[in-house]
């Protein structure tokens, strides 16, 4: 995956070879912030390590920082598809990874149009985080109550990701 953008590219100001390394590092900082306060890495954790267990050497104890806890969760009637899975309801998710989050939009490309949630209902971050229910709800109820300057702050941290 690639490395988060939250550092500003080196290059002169105002100049950057894409538009997605061309990052405000100070709102960066104040998103990721809100994001631990928002509680929203309580499903979307930023760092996991792997076990120690793999048959290769170089995947043993490695530390990844998915933004997920790869775990089924509630997320509520308006996101339910009512398909059982095992012990899966079809209200449980399983918490999306946000690492290359910040791509997608470069990587559908201009015909395209960027679905997220895991059924691509969301057209973009501030619907994906306003259709969190069940136990996403209480950071939704936080996205909701956000300044213009927090909101834009949080996106930009999640579109460095």
């Amino acid at each position: 995956m690639p490395a988060q953008r939250s550092i500003a590219s080196g290059f002169p100001k105002g100049v950057a070879p894409t538009e997605e390394l061309n990052v405000n590092p100070a709102q960066v900082r104040a998103g990721a912030t809100l994001f631990q306060g928002m509680r929203c890495a309580a499903c979307h954790t930023a760092e996991i390590k792997t076990g120690p267990g793999h048959l290769f050497a170089e995947l043993r104890n490695q530390t990844i920082r998915p933004y997920s806890d790869l775990l089924l969760h509630d997320m509520g009637a308006g996101l339910a598809d009512n398909l059982v899975e095992g012990q899966a309801k079809g209200n449980m998710w399983r918490t999306a990874p946000l690492w290359g989050l910040g791509y997608s939009e470069k990587v559908i490309g201009a015909a395209g149009t960027v679905g997220y949630l895991h059924d691509g209902r969301a057209r973009n971050l501030t619907e994906a985080i306003l259709w969190h229910d069940g136990e996403g709800a209480a950071s939704r109820q936080r996205f909701e109550k956000l300044s213009k300057v927090e909101r834009d702050a949080l996106l930009a941290f999640l579109k460095s990701l």
